[in-house]
């Protein structure tokens, strides 16, 4: 059985949450750890606290996988005087790598506002805000008809998708011509002599950052020697990305009823909101952790309501006056629900790149830094 190194890990997560996708001030990516280092155990966690820390290395793991990163402003020193320091300490000499994906997998499509989203029941979300959209490329290839399934088939991982639409392909038929010249050896002809063929041409949109992968697999499947294949350039837009999330309830609700459901969606033992508690809710805005900067891009999608955690005092009275609503479900509740999310996910990407003796775990020791105390309504004073 074949082990990952930590490079592998780091492979599989930027098949799903390329760190291109984080923002510019975020430090996703490997923080501590040698990229050549074997993994036989991981543990996936919000937070790289020293508790969690401790927790990964008692249960002999290698690698330990965080949302929020270690390491997130340039260091100037690493000294065990500091918390910063000591953890980073702890983890080199005990081997432990830590990896984080942070605004990158809040960004990335079936990432963690993705999560939330279908968490709180807005399945059909899309973006917020959008940041970036991805760069498509068509490519073309001429093939034998006979071996059109085949390589249309290899391909078909690699194409964009349209919409609610995947294996898009368009394909027609013609006919190639060529002369194999001396040392060439044909899968069809003969040296010297001009061969003509009926080809297929096959069409697929594929994103610019998989190009290089999908022209591997192209050369390994297509039976010529030299197959002959095109790349065109696009103006098209391809899949938009972004920040939080905006869709629709699929019946409308209360503020109050919503802001109940959310509470036990999320497991969380207590939330505030704003506005008045008999709104009717039916188009929901959502940014997991903190998302109250977002609240300007959730008035102009027509947004109810915008769901996320650490709404400040005066972000609530603005909201106001636009008259959306606030729900403040916490950073902590809206975010923890990434670890299953990764441990599962992890599991499988493992699994089908045959790492089959290496382990994902969930940490289960993170509770919510902030207690709750009964406090006392202001109508009783």
């Amino acid at each position: 059985m074949k082990t990952p190194k930590v490079a592998d890990i780091v492979g599989i997560v930027n098949k799903f949450a390329p760190v291109v996708l984080a923002e510019p001030w975020d430090n996703s990516g490997l923080q501590v750890g040698d990229p050549s280092a074997e993994v036989f155990r991981i543990m996936v966690a919000l937070d790289p606290t020293a508790e969690v820390i401790t927790s990964a290395l008692a249960s002999s793991c290698q690698l330990l996988v965080t949302h929020h990163p270690l390491i997130f402003k340039p260091l100037t020193s690493i000294s065990t005087a500091t918390p910063l320091g000591a953890l980073l300490h702890t983890a080199i000499k005990n081997g432990l790598s830590i990896l984080s994906l942070h605004t990158n997998y809040d960004i990335a499509t079936g990432g963690l506002n993705d999560v939330l989203a279908s968490t709180i029941g807005l399945p059909d979300s899309v973006p917020l805000k959008v940041t970036s959209s991805s760069e498509l490329v068509k490519l073309v290839v001429f093939v034998p008809a006979a071996q059109l399934a085949l390589v249309r088939s290899a391909l078909f991982p690699f194409a964009a998708a349209q919409g609610n639409y995947c294996d898009c392909s368009f394909s027609g038929g013609g006919v190639g011509t060529f002369t194999p010249t001396a040392g060439a050896q044909p899968f069809i002809g003969t040296v010297g002599k001009l061969s003509e063929v009926s080809e297929e041409r096959l069409e697929l949109l594929v994103e610019r950052s998989r190009l290089s992968r999908a022209v591997r697999v192209l050369r390994d499947v297509h039976p010529y020697e030299e197959p002959a294949f095109d790349l065109y350039p696009l103006f098209n837009e391809g899949e938009k990305r972004g920040l939080g999330r905006i869709g629709s309830l699929s019946a409308p609700c209360t503020l109050e009823e919503y802001a109940a459901r959310i509470g036990t969606a999320l497991r969380t033992p207590a939330l505030r909101y704003t506005g008045d508690p008999h709104t009717m809710v039916t188009r929901v805005a959502l940014c997991s952790g903190s998302g109250a900067s977002l609240l300007h891009d959730a008035v102009r999608a027509g947004a109810d309501v915008l769901v996320t955690g650490d709404v400040k005092y005066h972000d609530a009275r603005e909201a106001e006056n636009m008259g959306l609503a606030f729900i403040d479900a916490g950073h902590f509740s809206t975010e923890i629900i990434m670890v299953e999310e990764i441990t599962e996910r992890f599991g499988q990407a493992l699994l089908k790149a045959g790492f089959k003796d290496c382990q994902v775990q969930a940490c289960r020791t993170e509770v919510d830094p902030f207690h709750l105390l009964p406090g006392i309504s202001r109508t009783n004073l």
